[in-house]
Order: C-alpha cells, then structure tokens, then sequence
C-alpha cells in the first residue's frame, strides 16, 4: 500500500517532461543558455510533477521559483513552468486546505505576473486581472472537486484517468507543431491544450459543464488557432458522448445535439463552403453517434445497477427468509417445551401445594413448601425463556439482583441438606451486571451439582470476590459423608456452564481437589472479548 499509485507518479513525471521537450525542441542558443541544456531544463521542470500528488504545495512553491528563474535568463521551459504550475496549484486546491492553497496562489500570481510582463514593460491592472485569475481559477476548481468527492456514488476513478490521458494525449500530439504559428504566447495555447484534455477526466461526475468548457475551447480555436479545430471537434463528440450517457433527460438530449450540431457546423463550414443536404445529413450523423453510443453504454450501466438491485433484493428477501424460518423454529421448540416441562411441572406444583396443607409441621411440611416455590420459581424462569425463544429481539429482565439469587441459591440448598458456607465480597456490586448475573447462575447450577453427586450433609464452600480481570467464583466441596444414590442427571449441566462462560470470554475449570471432594472454579472478565458471542 505504501507504493500504490507510483506508477502514476512516474507517468506524470515523464509526460511533464516531454511535455517541456515538445515546446523547446526548435530552440537553439538563446542569450543564456546553450542549445544543450535544453533536456536537463525539461528535467528541472518535469521530474518534480512526479510528486505533485503527495506534495502539491511544495512542487508549486518550486514551480512559480522555476517560472521566475526562467523567464528572467530566457529559457522557453517558462512556457512549461506556466502550463505545469496550474496543473499542480489545481492538485493542490483538491488535496490541501485553503490556508495551503493560499500559500500557493500568492507566489503563483507573482511568477505569473512576471512572466506575461514583457521586460522594460511596467504591469497594467489588465495583465494584473489575468495574472490572478489564472492560478485562482485551477485552485478553486480543486477545491470545489474536493469538496464534492464524497458526495459521488462512483468511486473508481480509472475511467476518469483514462479519459483525462487520452484527452491530453489527442489535443498535445495533435497541437504542439502549431503552439508557435499563432499571435499568443507558447505557454497560452499549450495550456489550453492541456486543459482541454484534462477536462475530460472530470466529464463524467460533471458532464455538463465539461460540453460547456469543450464548446468553449472549440469556438476560441475557430477564432484564434484554426489548426487547432479539428482536435477541439474530436474533444467536443467526446464530451456530448459522455454527456449522453450519463443524463437521461431526452429533453438535455435534445439540447445537447442541437448545440453539438451548431458547433460542429462553425468549425468546419467555412465561408467559402457550399451547404447541400448531402453534407448537412453526415454533419447531422456525426454527431448523432457518440450521443447514440453514450445512450447505449448509459443503458447498459442501468440495466448493471438495476441488476445489482436485484440482487441486493434477492438477499435481503433470502435473509428474510432464513430468519422467519428461524423464529418459526423457535416457536416450535417453545410450544414444545411448554406442552411437556410446563405440564410436568405444573403438576408437581399442584401436588407439592396439595400435600403441603395436609401434612403436619416439620421438616417435610418444610420439604414440600421448598418445591412448591421452586417449581413456581421453575415455571416463571420458564416463561421467561420461551418468551424469549419466540422474539430473540427482546431482552430478558433482570428481576433480580444477581448477589440476592447467590444468598437464596445458598439458602436453598442449605435447606435441601448440604452445609453451606458462603463468601460474597459486597465488592461484586461494582462488577458489570453480565459477570454478575453469570456468576449468580453458575452459583445455582454448581450448588445443584453437589446436591445430585454428593448427597445432603456435604460441606461445601462458595466463593465469589473480585479479581483484576473482573469475577472468580469457586465452589469446593468435600468428601461426601456417606454413600448415596446419585440422582438423575442429563450431564449437560457442568457443560452448560463452560458455555456460558466462554460466552464472556472467561474460563472455567472443574475437577477433584485431591482430598477426595470436587473444585468448581470459573474466572469472569469485566468486559466482553471481541471474540466472545454475547
């Protein structure tokens, strides 16, 4: 990435400099400079065009210094500093602020100034007037491009790069024999030349007011460098081409190719030309065709974007699709879970409730009234969970506080017949309310595991304090005291827990602690990973 576009760099560069060659090539000894020093003056102006992209206020300091130079000793690569300087002070406006374009247009006016002023000729308020507009206008061109790149929709420039080069190439391989038959200066029609060309890569974000500046241009050569015509034709067709692919008003259409026509006709009907209808028709047909190829290429750049509409379409219904059958799913597994835990649950409520009433006070009484709040517990968690099935979009409430659900879990199991001990630092409470809630829960299922493995009358030791990374929670109990019938059990509870820990990006290890008990113990981060699934 830190190369990319030096190949562009260095074709700037290179074309900079023949660009230089191309204006001096018939100039022999002037009164400063030997014939030889043609090539390493074309070298001085070009090669620094090569960073004009990474250091445009910087080049064009150097090109006004260069213009001043040159124009004081006599050397004709002045005609090259004038055309380059308004290339590079444009590129400035487009990437620098205007306090640095400021800083370039101030020495630009001043070399620019010097260099139109013929010696011993003192500088008028006209010369003044153009001196300022011809590096203002390059630069608030640049900035006004700057200011409307990210409003564009395209972003691939290298059809706008193609157009520009080949702009450049038709309109300075086709003028330059001709830069020096005419009244005005060398760097004038050069500039020009280069301005034409340039324009079209900008033809495309700004069609019409490239057919407008191309018009321009073709009626000025018409009038002032009539060798220059026939290539102002050729840029014109390219711009009403382009016009015509990217407006689709057949209204513009219209206008378009009548003022196309009318250009056309003045810049190759002359006075002494007969108009037959011959002539008239092929007139008419050249113009006609790029505004025909333009439609064409426009209609199939529709016909592409309407296609990638499409397509966008397809997957977003695709996807809504997926994610209908998804919560379709969801509610299957919800109205099954309803229809056979709900069902199975509730009965054991009803009898729990049933039994308690008529049995006498103690601990069964005590027993039955447990499992009546459990299963009541049961079937609200319940609820809650297939809620939640149904619209995963909807956030599950915390009804609780995590720290109440660690006690109640504790004094739950404390009541079922295991010893419980339990460590809650009241600095938890600072903790996020994810690794609060995770650990609350893990709490739950751990102290449910040593009732099902261990049996009642286990010592068990429960633990959660905070750390640097965010919670640990530990539970380790010991050696069961007698030997009991193990409960049912699916295995899924220790695995589970692993799940929702890695959830949040924590670990979890589980084990025998040696002294022939059972260690739990599981370290929560105080934020999510990025690569947790929240």
């Amino acid at each position: 990435m830190r190369w990319r576009g030096v190949p562009l760099d260095v074709l700037v560069a290179a074309s900079s400099v023949g660009l230089d060659l191309l204006t001096t090539w018939h100039v022999g000894d002037t009164a400063y400079l030997p014939a030889e020093m043609n090539i390493p003056m074309a070298l001085l102006a070009g090669l620094p065009m090569g960073l004009v992209r990474r250091w445009p206020v910087p080049v064009t300091l150097y090109l006004a210094v260069l213009l001043f130079v040159t124009d004081q000793i006599g050397s004709f690569t002045s005609n090259t500093a004038q055309i380059l300087i308004c290339v590079a002070i444009g590129v400035a406006g487009y990437r620098s602020g205007w306090r640095a374009t400021l800083l370039a247009v101030i020495p630009t006016i001043a070399a620019t100034a010097f260099n139109m002023a013929d010696p011993g000729i003192s500088i008028t308020s006209s010369m003044w007037m153009y001196s300022v507009l011809l590096p203002v206008f390059p630069a608030m061109l640049g900035a006004y491009l700057r200011s409307s790149a990210e409003r564009l929709e395209e972003r691939d420039v290298t059809p706008d790069a193609l157009l520009a080069a080949g702009g450049v190439a038709i309109t300075v391989l086709s003028t330059w024999t001709t830069w020096h038959s005419g009244p005005q200066p060398v760097w004038v029609a050069g500039l020009l030349a280069v301005v034409g060309g340039l324009s079209l890569g900008i033809a495309r974000r700004f069609p019409g007011l490239v057919f407008l500046l191309q018009g321009v241009l073709l009626v000025s050569a018409d009038i002032y460098l009539n060798d220059a015509v026939n290539t102002c034709v050729i840029l014109t067709l390219i711009a009403i081409g382009v016009f015509a692919m990217r407006v689709g008003s057949w209204a513009w259409m219209t206008v378009a190719y009548a003022a196309g026509c009318l250009l056309t006709a003045i810049a190759v009907v002359a006075d002494d030309t007969e108009v037959t209808p011959f002539r008239v028709g092929v007139l008419m047909t050249l113009v006609a065709t790029p505004i025909a190829i333009g439609r064409y290429l426009g209609a199939r750049r529709s016909a592409a974007a309407a296609e990638r509409l499409r397509a966008e379409e397809s997957a977003k219904a695709a996807l809504a699709q997926v994610r209908a059958d998804q919560l379709a799913e969801r509610e299957r597994i919800a109205r099954d879970v309803h229809d056979i835990v709900a069902h199975h649950v509730g009965a054991m409520v009803l009898r729990a409730s049933a039994a308690r009433y008529t049995a006498p006070d103690g601990p069964v009484a005590d027993a039955l009234s447990d499992i009546r709040e459990t299963g009541h517990q049961v079937l609200q968690d319940l609820r809650d969970l297939l809620d939640l099935l149904r619209d995963p979009d909807k956030q599950p409430d915390l009804l609780a506080n995590p720290a109440d659900v660690v006690r109640e879990s504790a004094e739950r199991m404390a009541a079922a017949g295991l010893v419980v001990d339990l460590d809650l630092d009241p600095a938890t409470d600072h903790a996020p309310l994810i690794a609060r809630a995770s650990a609350a829960r893990i709490v739950q299922e751990g102290l449910t595991n040593v009732l099902k493995h261990a049996g009642p009358g286990t010592r068990v030791r429960v633990a959660v304090t905070p750390s640097k990374e965010g919670l640990t929670v530990e539970i380790k109990n010991g050696r069961p005291p007698t030997a009991i019938e193990r409960l049912p059990s699916s295995g899924r509870g220790l695995a589970g827990m692993r799940e929702r820990v890695r959830a949040v990006g924590g670990t979890l290890s589980a084990g025998p602690d040696g002294d022939g008990g059972w260690l739990l113990a599981a370290s929560l981060p105080a934020r999510l990973t990025p690569g947790s699934a929240a």
